[in-house]
């Protein structure tokens, strides 16, 4: 086992704190060379966690979303691996996120949005799905259920489902 494989699976957050808390372990897992994306929805609780995760890795901060300068890198405080926190949502393909010239095999790269944009990038890489609830029931955009803004921003529960995927799909 590698990476995120001993916390594979879903967990429960309570909190911003605790989603905070799930990066801070995850950032003690990773190593360089490590791929994590991170998907969800607006306000699911992306960046906290990619916050945890600067703090687990020791890097410089502050970790913020990095939507209109596509990438940050975070050197190290300690002489670990430098973060680079990417975000993909203005990306159109994954040429796009390549032009980016990210040093993956020497650092942890953290992509927000970017599902169907990393595969080939790395033979591991692993996928950590935020599902945003409120009032118990998950947020399902999909079929039209819109809930309020305030509803949606609320401290509400969030479910982490950690996966790990291949290469080679396996």
């Amino acid at each position: 086992m590698s990476g995120l494989d001993p916390i594979a699976g879903s967990h429960e957050i309570a909190s911003p704190d605790d989603m905070e808390e799930l990066g801070r372990r995850i950032g003690r897992m990773l190593r360089p060379g490590d791929l994590v994306v991170l998907t969800g929805p607006l306000g699911a609780g992306k960046t906290t966690l990619t916050r945890g995760i600067g703090e687990g890795l020791h890097v410089r901060g502050p970790i913020q979303s990095p939507t209109f300068v596509l990438a940050r890198t975070h050197p190290s405080l300690d002489g670990g691996a430098p973060l680079v926190h990417v975000d993909a949502y203005r990306l159109g393909s994954p040429a796009e996120l390549d032009d980016l010239d990210i040093d993956y095999d020497g650092s942890v790269v953290v992509v927000e949005w970017g599902r169907g944009m990393v595969d080939g990038l790395r033979d591991v890489w692993w996928e950590l799905e935020i599902e945003r609830e409120w009032h118990g029931h998950g947020v399902d955009d999909a079929c039209g259920t819109v809930a309020h803004e305030a509803e949606l921003d609320a401290d509400s529960p969030r479910r982490v489902v950690v996966t790990r995927h291949t290469a080679s799909g396996h």
